[in-house]
């Protein structure tokens, strides 16, 4: 568990992450992240969760139509 600090950043307010931090989420300086609520608080994650689920439905329907799309792809 890592304790994080508000900081003033301008008009804004901000949180620094610890590199041990960034290194786990394979993040680098200027990258954005996602906060998404759980039923826990909040989390942070470097995967924008609405793309994910737009994701998953474009798998499902590559599935289902697997035919259709190779023989779009001739």
């Amino acid at each position: 568990m890592h304790t994080l600090k508000l900081v003033q950043i301008g008009n804004s307010v901000g949180v620094i992450l610890p590199k041990e931090v960034l290194a786990r989420l394979k993040l680098e300086k200027g990258e954005t992240v996602f906060l998404t609520d759980t039923p826990y608080g909040v989390a942070i994650t470097p995967h924008d969760p609405a793309f994910e689920t737009q994701m998953d439905a474009a798998r499902a329907i590559m599935k289902k139509r697997r035919a259709v799309l190779r023989e779009l792809a001739k």
